[in-house]
């Protein structure tokens, strides 16, 4: 007699009916459920303590232990530390996200597990989750060697993670994704939060910024425009895409892409917005020694590097008989025994046998071989030809990201085989570098040095803080050029001053949120004059240049480290006023600077703009700074606005006998930095400051200029002066 199997019933042994579909379900799928709550809001902070204390989804782990399956599977956790970019720390520098104190999201994170994407959703082979026939299947771990396979678009796969730009996207005709609008209330204290995602499509602004890539830099070969265009653009695509996602925190099982930067950069691929697209042994047109990037991406984008994981990139060149693998270029960032004291020679450890530092997964050890990456830079060590070098370096603003720096050209020595830490042998090559080259690495090394020893040592140096203490950071007074000794006498203040109020025509009421202004709340004041959303991301970045950019002030019920206060928290990067060869003082900074990031606003004195006219031609002040001046806008996306800086009431600052740093930026025609006018909300008086942001990556000791833009034709009779920034659009002179 056939036993019948109920639902919850135990087959016997050898009795199970294998016609059967069962439904089950992966443990990946299983999404906790939690207790609703009035004080559950994400936006202003809960005046009670957590309705109840559970572990989160990373699980309850001490100090020293690592995760393990099912709770180490959320797409934040599976970053790889050096591309971990969003991990909240606190207010620090300028990559360093803001915390708010909400014991809720923090005890139960929204959206923790990954969400599988639905059946209308548009899948591709290499992302999370692959196809084939129409079967969803997990997607294989990549593990970490110095160089992975690529996929067919030329990108290899990271840490699991993959290049595919489609997961959880919706599908609309003609195959392009955009992010649907999606909306939700919520109540806290009777009061409704609406938490909502404008309607962004980001294929079109991809097609916008193809549209603006011309033939001239698709099909040149590289040079510093097209590598600076590329650059740019990505960063503001990967800010944009970043906006978005964070708005999608707030929103309960909205899709989300998890990295940014492989999804602009893979946008960017598949539309060939790239330069130096040919493979090359030696320099790279367009890329200059000590040129900075904060992703691999980045690398890949402008020919410096191909594969997004892999520590060496080689390619077959034909010999006598056959081809044969040369290095091309190698990537030194810590994971694996290298040497890197010596700041131009390196002792370089080969790929594979599992000889990462970053074992996480307990491989089994083994020697490495002479194969890949390891044979093409044995040939290379005789073939002698140039390997170029990119040293992934600590960013010390953000604990689990780096700074890749290339640090030029070197030739292979030698090489051996050693027994590494685990036992087994490990391929090591001695790098040295070419001779002539401009400083790249050596440069992190000094500055190391200044932050550690006594500063007095220095050559040139003059004072230590030029502030006395009125800034975050000290402020270094440099000269190794000439003798003199400084700058004529100023006041050194660190904000603007107005002599007397100015009233807005229009009364401004400040927003509510008390915990702090976050993405996607649609009833907060901010953010609806800002368009609808945040202008900075989590880590403080600017996402784009605006006309004008209200952030919270006086008015505004928000805490002081709202992330809609950026401008007002003083510097987070270390300057230096220092003297140039030929156009007097200059500033410039210790810290590499990501694109984005605010460095100082202009401080000095409003002036009355009548008594200025009065005084017509005779009016001599070098620093001073005039909102009415137009300037070609920087550091915005093709398709968004691009009017120009847009004030309030005409604003003319005067730095001459009080100022900050921003008196020493010097005119650029092919400036670094941009400025941005920032109204914060103060009822019914106005309240605005010119903020300074990164129009791209600067390198330290870079020297930070802006474009002090073109006079109204009314004020023809200002003095011009010849404008010394050698770029190679530059017009001449300047006002």
């Amino acid at each position: 007699m056939e036993q019948s199997l109920g639902q919850d019933s135990v087959p016997g042994f050898g009795s199970f009916d294998k016609s059967r579909v069962l439904d089950v379900r992966p443990l990946r799928r299983l999404v906790p459920v939690f207790p609703s709550a009035s004080s559950s809001s994400s936006f202003s902070t809960p005046q009670g303590a957590a309705p109840f204390v559970c572990a989160s989804p990373a699980g309850p782990f001490p100090p020293g232990v690592s995760p393990f399956f099912p709770f180490y599977i959320s797409a934040e956790s599976q970053r790889p530390p050096e591309q971990n970019q969003q991990t909240p720390s606190g207010i620090g520098n300028q990559n360093t996200p803001f915390v708010f104190n909400n014991p809720i999201s923090n005890a139960v994170p929204i959206n923790s597990f990954r969400t599988p994407p639905s059946s209308t959703a548009r899948v591709t082979p290499n992302q999370y989750t692959g196809t084939s026939n129409g079967v969803t299947t997990p997607s294989r771990r990549i593990t970490r060697s110095r160089a992975q396979p690529q996929s067919q678009s030329g990108i290899a796969e990271e840490d699991g993670f993959n290049t595919g730009v489609t997961d959880g996207e919706n599908t609309r005709k003609g195959g392009r994704s955009k992010s649907k609008f999606q909306s939700q209330k919520r109540t806290r204290g009777g009061q409704d939060i609406n938490v909502a995602l404008p309607d962004v499509d980001v294929d079109a602004i991809v097609d916008n910024i193809l549209t603006s890539y011309t033939d001239t830099f698709r099909h040149a070969d590289g040079n510093k425009e097209s590598v600076g265009y590329a650059l740019m653009f990505y960063d503001l695509l990967r800010r944009r895409i970043t906006q978005l996602e964070e708005m999608k925190e707030k929103i309960p099982g909205a899709s989300r892409t998890g990295r940014p930067d492989l999804r602009a950069g893979t946008l960017f691929m598949n539309k060939g917005i790239r330069t130096n697209t040919k493979r090359r042994i030696g320099a790279v047109p367009g890329v200059e020694v000590g040129d900075i990037f904060f992703f691999r991406m980045e690398l890949c984008l402008v020919g410096l590097h191909a594969p997004t994981m892999g520590g060496i990139d080689y390619m077959g060149v034909k010999n006598s008989t056959e081809d044969e693998p040369l290095a091309l270029s190698i990537v030194s960032s810590g994971g694996y025994e290298d040497s890197v004291e010596d700041a131009n020679v390196l002792i370089y450890s080969g790929q594979g046998g599992n000889a990462s530092n970053d074992n996480r997964n307990n491989r089994e050890m083994k020697d490495q071989k002479l194969e890949r990456g390891n044979l093409a830079l044995e040939k290379s060590l005789h073939r002698s030809n140039d390997v170029r070098v990119i040293r992934g370096l600590k960013d010390v603003s953000n604990p689990t990201g780096k700074v890749y720096v290339y640090d030029g050209l070197y030739k292979i020595h030698e090489s051996w085989v050693d027994k590494g830490k685990s036992g087994c042998s490990v391929f090591k090559y001695k790098l040295v570098r070419l001779p002539g080259q401009p400083e790249a690495f050596t440069i992190w090394k000094s500055i190391e040095q200044w932050k550690v020893e006594t500063t007095t040592t220095r050559v040139g140096l003059i004072l230590p803080d030029l502030t006395s203490g009125a800034e975050n950071l000290p402020v270094s007074l440099v000269n190794d050029v000439d003798g003199e000794k400084g700058p004529a006498h100023f006041t050194y203040i660190s904000s603007l001053q107005y002599s007397k109020p100015v009233n807005l025509t229009e009364s401004s009421a400040g927003c509510t949120c008390i915990g702090g202004c976050l993405p996607g709340n649609s009833n907060c004041s901010c953010i609806k004059k800002n368009g609808g959303f945040l202008p900075y991301t989590a880590n403080g970045l600017l996402v784009n240049q605006t006309p004008l950019l209200h952030e919270c002030g006086l008015s505004c019920q928000c805490p002081s480290n709202c992330r809609n206060r950026v401008s007002q928290g003083g510097l987070k990067i270390r300057l230096e006023v220092f003297k140039t060869k030929d156009k007097g003082w200059g500033l410039r900074s210790w810290d590499p600077i990501r694109a984005g990031s605010f460095l100082c606003e202009y401080a000095g004195q409003v002036l009355n703009i009548s008594g200025v006219e009065e005084l017509g031609g005779d009016y001599e002040d070098d620093y001073i700074f005039d909102a009415t001046r137009t300037c070609e806008p920087l550091g915005v996306l093709p398709g968004d606005s691009t009017e120009t800086p847009k004030v309030p009431f005409p604003l003319i600052i005067s730095a001459n006998t009080a100022g900050n740093v921003a008196r020493f930026m010097n005119h650029s025609c092919s400036p670094n930095v941009f400025w941005q006018p920032v109204l914060r909300e103060n009822k019914n008086e106005s309240d605005l400051h010119i903020a300074f942001y990164a129009v791209g990556h600067i390198p330290p000791m870079t020297e930070l200029t802006y474009d002090y833009g073109l006079v109204p034709h009314e004020k023809a009779y200002q003095r011009k002066k010849v404008c010394l920034c050698g770029s190679v659009k530059c017009r001449g002179s300047f006002n």
